[in-house]
Order: C-alpha cells, then structure tokens, then sequence
C-alpha cells in the first residue's frame, strides 16, 4: 500500500495511507497528540518506578522515542515492547523530523537505534531503556500479567475494525497487571463497550487537539 510523508498541524511529520485516507499518527499534530494520549494520560502515572510498557502498533517510533525522553527526564527505567506486523521502512523513517522538533539532537543515536537494531532482540537503548520489537500480528500477542501500561495504537476502528475486537482487548486485559493501564486515543462507544466486556474499567479523558475524547482503561 503506497505511503506518505506528510506534515502535521504542529509540524511534525506522520505517514499517511492515500488509499484509507489514514495516518499513523494524527493530522492536528503527530507530536501533541503522543504526548497527551501516552504521557500526560499514561506515562505519568507511573513516573515513580520501574515500568513495563506494550506499544500496540509501533509504527513511525514516535510513542517510544518520546517516552526514552521523557523516562531520562524522570530518570525512569523502562522496559518497552513494541508490536508491529508490516514495520516502516527505513528510508521513510529518515524522513521524519521528530529528532529536531522535539529539540532532541543529542539523543539522534538513540533514536536511529531505536529503529536499526534487529527485530526480535531485547536492546540497551541507555541505561533508563531497553526496546524489543516483535514482528508479530496483534492476535498472536501471547503476554501474561507482565505489563504495566499499554498504548493502544492501532490504525482506527473504520478501517481495521478487527483491531479493536473483544478478542484483541482481552489479549491486553491479559497482558496487564493488576491496576495495569490502557490508553488509546479512541473514544468510539463500540471500542468502550468491547474493553468493559473483558473486564476492564474504562473512563472518558479530554482528547488530544482534533479530537474531545479519548479513553483509558484500568485492569481490576
């Protein structure tokens, strides 16, 4: 499926699908909404001891390179994993401005590391961080009661509806532990509704800019 590069409305860059009208991150500003969707309404909540983070639907890097900043700003260690089936590629990937527009120059090595180093491998990014990426399907996803917080990520419910399925929530409500968070930027009734049927208590927050809601879900 051809992709493209594109500038969002706070300057940072984002892919986008022509042919779903879709991108990988959202048009009112690819930046913004990451730090508000995964940081302000997820990572901060754990801001005070060593987490395990699933990123469902790695992408472009951007979720997890903005939490490597922020877990060396709150001198956080984190171990993160991040599942993804068709990874980008990386002449895509040297398109995109997020290094300069985070004002992130001293951290260019960590972020090419970030997407250079093999799939499949538990990597050192630095000492707060280690990163393993898994090629992998989202219903093959086979973790028990190990992590602490995931991003849902997922290309939206109108054109992978699959993605945002019972079936796929009780594979996290699985993954989580006890108290474990889920935060996507979604707030369809249908995605609520399939997150309350496996057993997770789910709340409405602010959205990011462009949208009014989004949802955080809480394993009991």
């Amino acid at each position: 499926m051809k992709r493209e590069i594109i500038i969002t409305s706070d300057g940072s860059s984002t892919i986008q699908l022509p042919e779903w009208n879709e991108q990988y991150h959202s048009i009112h500003g690819a930046i913004q909404e990451a730090q508000h969707v995964f940081i302000k309404s997820g990572l901060k909540l754990f801001s005070n001891r060593e987490i395990n983070i699933l990123e469902i639907g790695f992408g472009t890097g951007l979720n997890c390179f903005i939490t490597f900043l922020e877990a060396v700003n709150l001198d956080l260690k984190t171990n993160y994993i991040g599942i993804e089936a068709y990874p980008v590629e990386q002449n895509e990937i040297e398109k995109l401005n997020y290094v300069e527009e985070l004002k992130a120059e001293n951290f260019s090595k960590e972020f090419n590391l970030m997407h250079t180093n093999d799939w499949g491998v538990n990597s050192v990014i630095s000492n707060h961080f280690n990163l393993e990426k898994r090629k992998q399907f989202f219903n093959e996803i086979e973790i028990s009661n190990e992590i602490d917080l995931i991003y849902f990520d997922a290309f939206g419910a109108r054109v992978q509806p699959e993605l945002w399925t019972e079936a796929i929530f009780e594979k996290m409500f699985k993954a989580l532990k006890n108290e474990g968070k889920l935060v996507t930027y979604s707030a369809k009734g249908s995605v609520r509704r399939a997150m309350q049927a496996v057993g997770f208590e789910v709340e409405r927050l602010p959205g990011p800019p462009g949208k009014r809601e989004m949802l955080r879900a809480t394993k009991k």
